[in-house]
This record gives structure tokens, sequence and C-alpha cells, in this order.
């Protein structure tokens, strides 16, 4: 049984919303009309597991709450449902910290397969977040493909890299790669800190835009 909260601004979504995750099976712990109204209510005893989480709310926007999340409490894991379908939406939500984005007029069983995966994996990246990914690496100023610009990566830390770019979590990089989950955090750590990221999702933009990986 997943515990979920509910985030968003219009109650009959979330109703709605309450309804088919309670008919899945699922827990929802709490419901919040803005991203105050949810830190408000938070239970740090009883944390959801996964937050369903609106971009366009008042007082505290879903932007700025999935970021708040993440500094706080970065083991909850965000899926940003919204209406919104524009290339700059998906890629902020994702950097604040959203580990899936999905359309709300999307079907149920895409939600249901999200959360499974975000779940399972870690992560959700829909057919649409996928595309607008490659769209915004395309459209990167082609100097900083410049072999010049390149950081110098060791074996390990570029295998570490391409696995990274798969649907395997770190745990299952670490047994790929036959090294302890300790040493995986130590290689991504280390990555983060050589090419100045922040994310998987900056670690896999970068490995797609300097050829390190094939699309």
């Amino acid at each position: 049984m997943i515990k979920i909260a509910l985030v968003d601004d219009h109650s009959l979504l979330r109703m709605g919303l309450a309804s088919l995750m309670e008919s899945q099976g699922n827990t929802v712990l709490f419901e919040a009309d803005n991203g105050k109204e949810f830190v408000n209510k938070l239970d740090a005893n009883n944390l959801p597991q996964i937050v369903l989480m609106d971009i366009n709310m008042p007082e505290m926007d879903g932007f700025e709450t999935t970021q708040w999340l993440k500094q706080h409490y970065p083991g909850v894991l965000v899926l940003a449902l919204s209406m919104y379908d524009n290339e700059t939406s998906i890629i902020r939500m994702l950097k604040c910290g959203a580990k899936g984005y999905i359309l709300k007029d999307s079907e149920p069983a895409e939600l249901k397969t999200a959360i499974d995966n975000l779940l399972s994996k870690g992560f959700y990246y829909s057919d649409l977040v996928s595309g607008k990914l490659m769209h915004a690496i395309n459209k990167m100023d082609d100097e900083t493909d410049d072999l010049k610009n390149l950081v110098p990566l060791n074996e390990r830390e570029t295998t570490f890299l391409k696995y990274t770019c798969t649907e395997l979590t770190y745990r299952e990089i670490a047994d790929k790669m036959f090294v302890s989950p300790r040493t995986i955090d130590g290689y991504r750590d280390a990555l983060f800190e050589k090419l100045k990221l922040k994310t998987r999702v900056g670690l896999v933009m970068y490995a797609i835009k300097n050829g390190i990986v094939n699309v």
C-alpha cells in the first residue's frame, strides 16, 4: 500500500485523484490546496512516499514546493501532474527535484505506471518528457560539443555514466559493475562535482550531448 499526498488547487480534480488512488489500493494521507498548506500538513513521522504535485498554485507553486521537499525530505518522490506540456515547465520541474512528469489528461493506466516506476526505479520519464529533454539537448549551443570542452573521465566513470542513461537503479548499476552501492554513490558524487551537475537528468543530458551514449 503506497502512501500518497495530493497537492492541487482544484478540489474536484483532487477528489477524483483521491478516488482513483484508493481504487488502486493506495492510501491518500492528505490533500492540500497549495504548497504552503502541504508543508503545514506534512508530518515528519508519517511522510508520504509519493506526492502528486500540480505546478500552477497560489501562495507556493509546484516548483517552489518541490524544491523545498528536495531540501528537507529528499526521500519523498514528487510526480508532477500538470496541464503544461511545454519544455520549460518540464525541465524546470525536473531540475527542482521532481522524479517524473505526466499530464493531467493522461490515462489512469499511465498514472499507475508512473507511480510503480517511481517506487521501483526512482524515476519515470514518459515519452513526452524524453522528447522534451532531447529537444532541449539539440538546442544547446554547438560550441559546447567541442572536444576542448569535454571533461576527462576515467574508464569507471564513463562506464557508470553509460549505465546512468538506462532505466537501471543505482543499486542495479552497482550489481552490474560489481561494486557496492556506496562506491556507486562515490562515482555519482564525483561526476556531479566534476561536471558541475546536480541531478541524474543532468548526467544523462551531458552523456547524450557529448556522444558518450547514442540515442
